[in-house]
């Protein structure tokens, strides 16, 4: 099987195209592809191009546990970079449509900047989705473990719950996301970010990605956390996010609609032996 290899900021995903790919990709197969011992490495594939009516290219997003993501940001932007990498498309705007929504993306830079319209930010419970009544989830308490946070909720075609914290570690991430993120209040699980605003142009965030774990960047959270820290008042509508992995360029507009620029690094392009599987 070939495969392409991208990261994004340290968040590195797999591309497979549907034409070199000879077997059904199933939940197990993705699971073994990802794993960083046993196969390839990565913390997702992304499956395209496909056919869209909706979309020039048509993308599935696939988590290292086998569940399917309906957006990822630093997915997009991988997945630009490897249509710019084999010719398909050029320096003008095209349009991807994924599970969580049509999006907009630009290629700059001969490849290694990409410019994602990630769309417009939703607040609200019953999108998120967040259980219990119709409203705007912002400044919420939540119960897991021993502590008790206080969290907002955003979609920007998948779920995000957002927790601001005067200093941030990774540990934080890794001790209590996992717990977050299949917490009942989630019933589609949820992407987890723990925030700490700089000033009013700057974020930092760890990370907690469903489905694959403790991550060193990521799009879509960057996008929700911005979004919610400008929804608070706490930032203006442009925003720099710091990750471990490095940084993603947010700007917002008056009905939250993001925009997110960030750099793409390509790793390698490879064959995987179907010998992976025996195993």
């Amino acid at each position: 099987m070939k495969y392409s290899k991208y990261h994004a900021l340290g968040n590195d995903y797999l591309v497979i195209s549907p034409q070199d790919l000879a077997f059904e990709l199933t939940p197990e197969k993705i699971e073994r592809i990802c794993h960083r011992n046993f196969g390839i490495g990565s913390d997702g594939i992304l499956f395209g191009p496909l056919s869209s009516n909706n979309a020039k290219f048509g993308l599935r997003i696939f988590n290292p546990d086998g569940s399917e993501a309906e957006k990822s940001g630093n997915g997009l932007r991988i997945f630009s970079r490897y249509l710019w990498d084999n010719q398909l498309v050029q320096e003008e705007e095209f349009d991807i449509d994924t599970l969580g929504g049509r999006v907009k993306a630009r290629v700059a830079h001969s490849g290694k900047t990409v410019q994602v319209e990630m769309g417009r930010v939703s607040f609200q419970s019953e999108k998120v989705p967040v259980t219990g009544d119709s409203r705007e989830v912002l400044k919420e308490s939540i119960i897991v473990a021993d502590q008790t946070f206080t969290f907002s909720a955003a979609t920007v075609g998948n779920p995000h719950c957002v927790i601001q914290l005067p200093e941030l570690t990774p540990e934080i991430a890794k001790r209590y996301g996992c717990l977050l993120e299949v917490h009942p209040y989630f019933p589609n699980r949820t992407n987890v970010q723990f925030m700490k605003v700089l000033d009013r142009t700057n974020l930092q965030i760890e990370i907690w990605e469903r489905g694959a774990g403790y991550t060193l960047a990521s799009g879509s959270s960057s996008s929700a956390a911005a979004a919610v820290a400008h929804k608070l008042n706490l930032c203006d509508s442009s925003i720099t996010v710091h990750m471990p992995g490095g940084q993603i360029a947010i700007a917002i507009t008056d009905d939250f609609t993001v925009t997110m620029t960030g750099a793409v690094t390509k790793v390698a392009d490879g064959l995987m032996s179907m010998e992976v599987f025996e195993y």
